[in-house]
């Protein structure tokens, strides 16, 4: 039989398993959740599970879909919006769904979502965006930033014992970890013992009738932050750079840190909050670069910046050791402090006129999401055929 014949025959016979497609939280958008929307775009007519699904904010990206959800969702709502409240009841949540008449289980994940428990000759997928990171990494972050007090410590540092017990024996319920970088790939490695294949996220590289207009002189002259606003984003740090540089930042994004932030900024800040796309991409062509000041291990928004040609200056740490490329399509600062950042934004500034946004943009195409489309696919394939159910 000819290879290609052969590939026809397993993508017709993988379209007629029973998937099950599942995230850890359908509550925001985020870089994760559009790599769950390109999922969702591979296998359309899979099921889709989470933890939890706010109708309000992520209905628009699943309408007439019936989201199946753990019984945290019954919980009140002060408690599912503040998941240290939830973190007793997680794993019990992950084991709860009732996944035996799939074929197929891919997870979407960087907690709990990949401990869900699936019939034995079925075969699960994890693509992880990170290994549960503030009970490995911040661990210790984590510990401090809970209230004072013998007892209350005692009682986090056991139940973050028991959480990673957990975690460790839920990555063996995975029978192959895709890893969304190579940074996340060393840590499957460390801490799960697993040798993940690495296939980089998908990414809008930018409309066409956009790109067209990016070699044309920024018409406002502003750099740019595209981020949730959560803690360890260290969005705090650019705001603090920017209010002594006395530049222009623009700020999108929406999360549990805004009100502080915009109480730290001075006026040459701006927060816009949340954006549809359109907006967002109108941000990218037209600014005069990119500031992304946390450790992601990967991070869609400097590779989304870069598909319009902007630099990017980036903590130089993470997945962003992986796309921006020093020199040619932005820079790095190499301390998370004011101070660094700060010099990286002067060295940006002075090298502004020497980057090539044809360059820049040729450099992220490799992230689009037609190659993610097509390297996912091949491993699903690969993956069953290695198990027998192809």
């Amino acid at each position: 039989m000819r290879q290609k014949d052969a590939e026809r025959i397993n993508k017709l016979k993988l379209s007629r398993m029973k998937v099950a497609l599942i995230h850890d939280y359908l509550i925001r958008c985020g870089g994760a959740e559009r790599v769950f929307f390109n999922l969702r775009q591979i296998f359309p007519r899979a099921d889709i599970y989470t933890l939890l699904y706010d109708k309000k904010e992520m209905g628009k990206y699943f309408p007439k879909t019936e989201i199946g959800t753990s019984f945290l969702q019954k919980f009140p709502k002060i408690w599912r919006k503040n998941h240290k409240y939830l973190l007793p009841f997680l794993p019990t949540a992950a084991e709860s769904f009732d996944l035996r008449e799939y074929d197929l289980v891919i997870s979407s994940s960087s907690s709990f979502i990949k401990g869900v428990i699936s019939r034995p000759k079925a075969v699960h997928i994890c693509y992880c965006h990170s290994p549960m990171r503030f009970s490995w990494d911040y661990y210790s972050n984590y510990i401090g930033e809970q209230k004072k007090g013998f007892l209350l410590s005692l009682a986090a540092r056991l139940l973050m014992h028991y959480i990673r017990m957990w975690d460790r024996s839920a990555a063996e319920r995975v029978d192959y970890f895709i890893a969304n970088s190579k940074t996340t790939a060393w840590r499957i490695k460390r801490y799960y013992g697993k040798e993940p294949k690495i296939i980089y996220p998908p990414v809008d590289l930018g409309m066409k009738q956009v790109f067209s207009t990016i070699t044309d002189i920024p018409k406002e002259k502003y750099f740019l932050i595209v981020s949730q606003l959560t803690p360890y984003k260290k969005i705090n740090l650019a705001v603090e750079a920017f209010n002594k540089l006395d530049l222009p930042l623009i700020i999108i994004g929406q999360g549990p840190e805004k009100k502080r932030l915009e109480k730290m900024a001075l006026g040459n800040i701006k927060f816009l909050g949340w954006q549809p796309d359109a907006i967002v991409k109108y941000y990218y062509q037209n600014c005069l670069a990119m500031i992304f000041p946390g450790e992601d291990d990967f991070g869609i928004a400097p590779v989304e910046a870069m598909s319009f040609g902007r630099p990017v200056l980036a903590y130089r740490k993470g997945g962003a050791t992986e796309t921006v490329i020093e020199g040619i399509t932005g820079e790095f600062f190499d301390d998370l402090a004011v101070e660094s950042l700060a010099d990286g934004v002067r060295r940006l500034t002075l090298n502004l006129s020497s980057y090539s946004p044809l360059v820049i943009r040729k450099a992220v195409e490799k992230f689009s999401r037609e190659r993610f489309e097509i390297d996912f696919r091949e491993f699903v394939i690969q993956a069953l055929e290695k198990s027998g159910s192809l």
